[in-house]
């Protein structure tokens, strides 16, 4: 059997600062976000089996990606956990989220893949996760 690919696509919305950069993106500003997740694997070659043909049922991807990475960032202000005021906006708003690292494409793709990779058992595996932050810009994390 041959090594195929599937992709499912997700969109978000988001607003994000980066703390301490030298251009527009140091204001809090939203975007529109297009995830795309692509799995890696055989087709199930089980006669009779539900899942015969596939190598992960789309619905069960969207699921568990929708749980996991869209429903934790949909309508989030993304910060670093230094960004000013962060603390004085979340309490007054529930939905801030803060990080580690900088809220960039590059790292919140490497943030989801990071959900990702662990979650998607043998035989299949994450083969990558690419972020558009507008329609002509993304991030791709590649296995």
């Amino acid at each position: 059997m041959s090594q195929l690919y599937i992709t499912k696509e997700f969109s978000f919305e988001g607003a994000h600062a980066l703390t301490c950069y030298d251009g527009k993106c140091k204001h809090i500003h939203g975007h529109s976000y297009k995830l795309l997740v692509t799995i890696a694997g055989e087709p199930s070659a089980v006669p009779g089996h539900p899942k015969e043909g596939m190598i992960m049922d789309f619905n069960d991807l969207e699921t568990f990606v929708r749980q996991h990475v869209i429903d934790v960032l949909d309508h989030t202000l993304m910060l670093h956990k230094d960004a000013p005021l962060q603390e004085v906006l979340k309490k007054a708003y529930n939905n801030i989220k803060t990080f580690d690292f900088q809220p960039t494409c590059e790292n919140l793709t490497l943030y989801i893949a990071g959900i990702l990779k662990p979650a998607i058992t043998p035989p299949h595996a994450l083969h990558s996760v690419r972020l558009y932050e507008t329609p002509r810009s993304f991030a791709e994390w590649v296995r």
